[in-house]
């Protein structure tokens, strides 16, 4: 089943096109790769499936109905994650108030409604349970942000969407300058985020990322879809070829 679907989308910036009318589709419970070279309109089509950018033309629908994104937060709402490499952390404050950034819980009564007290004390331990549940260890939900390795700090952006996502979590090149460890275990955090039943969007460069994970893989190239195949089905070396346009979309058997 779809989850999520772009038809004919357009977005243009003066003279140049950044999407010539791109399809796309995520299925219920699928990891989908989206590959394709530096101007092919990958970030464009995130930006509009995250309600960051809004298209010229064409469609978006969520679990069968049409969504009018007017900013992230009404992607948000609509249950669409997203994880862009710059992670969106705040490095000096917890763990704790970092999953929970935008989204505090304030303290009953009163002290909540008119003193505007937060209930740190429930996001600590909503926290904990929500690291636990995906397998990110800590030493301390309490610690700051900024003593963690960059595999940690890229475990809890992660684990913040997928603690809020109801069908879609996104992520932007997730492993982007970790180190061969670190990149493992961002990996493993990642399957674990699908087990849970939500669908995973992942932007990368990093083909053996890529065919690691993906279930499927989206292919652009100039502004639109050039192919959508099974990881199985098709060799690296083709993907890249189909990427650079040595090989044409159509000429591949994409998945059904």
């Amino acid at each position: 089943m779809t989850v999520l679907e772009a038809r004919g989308l357009v977005k243009g910036y003066g003279h140049v096109t950044a999407l010539d009318g791109t399809d796309f589709e995520v299925r219920a419970g699928e990891i989908l790769a989206v590959i394709g070279d530096n101007g092919a309109g990958k970030s464009s089509l995130i930006k509009a499936l995250s309600g960051a950018l809004i298209p010229d033309a064409g469609e978006i629908w969520l679990d069968g109905a049409r969504m009018h994104f007017r900013g992230p937060i009404d992607a948000r709402r609509a249950g669409i994650e997203t994880v862009y490499q710059d992670l969106a952390l705040a490095p000096a404050m917890s763990i704790a108030e970092n999953l929970f950034l935008g989204r505090e819980y304030r303290r009953a009564g009163v002290a909540g409604s008119l003193l505007r007290l937060l209930d740190r004390s429930r996001m600590q331990r909503e926290a904990a349970v929500h690291l636990a549940q995906l397998g990110i260890g800590i030493r301390s939900i309490t610690q700051a942000v900024e003593t963690l390795s960059g595999g940690q700090r890229q475990g809890i952006a992660v684990a913040r969407s997928a603690a809020f996502a109801r069908h879609v979590v996104i992520l932007d090149e997730p492993t982007a300058a970790l180190g061969v460890k670190e990149s493992g275990m961002v990996l493993d955090l990642i399957q674990r985020v699908r087990d849970r039943g939500l669908s995973v969007v992942l932007i990368s460069h990093n083909m053996p990322h890529v065919f690691a994970l993906a279930d499927r893989i989206h292919i652009q190239r100039l502004g639109k879809r050039a192919a959508l195949v099974r990881s199985c089905e098709i060799a690296m070396a083709d993907a890249v070829a189909v990427m650079t346009g040595a090989i044409q979309g159509a000429e591949m058997r994409t998945s059904e």
